[in-house]
């Protein structure tokens, strides 16, 4: 078994949950079909790069499923992968591509984030934690529909590799939020904030241990 895993999840938090894997960091062209020629009998894509080199394709993936390997989408780039491939083989779990899968989110940008190069740590938050976050606020009565939706169009407008909540919302009164209003929600938003990505990564790692106790 072969997990590509970056910023999603820590590794020695992913060995809790799946520890007899070899974890490799995220996945860029060529390497599923590097694991799959290797003899890997299980693949775990859940982070995968985008924009510093090419990412994974479609016909590596295609060829280590014609090949008999099991490959496991979610998280990050494997969840925009599995909502392609799915009809082929591919396995996709978790919210994230259920959310692809049905076009409520359709860009690569909705799950990119900056991320440290040695240790992954995340270093912006993606789009699809905010899209979350922004749902139980809106739940929870912190923030009304109309601010929900004006923060969240907000959201989009800054750079993936910049997002955070402070900018976010300095982004969201240049679009009609009052400095005042911005500055009342910005601790109570974060003390709710999901970690989509981070539970969606656990999942995908609890599905392929059932598959392999099988």
């Amino acid at each position: 078994m072969i997990v590509f895993l970056g910023p999603s999840l820590p590794w020695e938090e992913a060995r809790r949950v799946l520890s007899d894997a070899e974890y490799l960091p995220p996945a860029a062209r060529g390497d599923i079909a590097r694991a799959a020629g290797a003899g890997a009998e299980a693949i775990a894509l859940i982070d995968g790069v985008f924009y510093q080199q090419a990412a994974v394709s479609h016909r590596e993936i295609l060829k280590a499923l014609e090949d008999g390997v099991k490959v496991f989408g979610g998280s990050s780039m494997g969840a925009l992968r599995a909502s392609e491939l799915d009809v082929y083989g591919m396995i996709g779990v978790g919210t994230i591509y259920g959310w692809y899968k049905s076009g409520k989110i359709r860009s690569d940008d909705e799950v990119a984030l900056a991320f440290h190069p040695e240790s992954f740590k995340p270093l912006s938050e993606p789009l699809v934690n905010i899209r979350a976050t922004l749902a139980k606020a809106l739940v929870s009565g912190i923030i009304a529909q109309e601010e929900h939706d004006l923060i969240l169009a907000a959201a989009k407008e800054v750079p993936f590799q910049l997002r955070n909540y402070t900018r976010i919302l300095q982004s969201a009164v240049h679009r009609g939020l009052s400095s005042k209003r911005a500055g009342e929600i910005l601790e109570p938003i974060k003390g709710v904030r999901v970690d989509l990505k981070r539970e969606d990564a656990i999942k995908v790692l609890e599905r392929v241990g059932k598959s392999q106790n099988r």
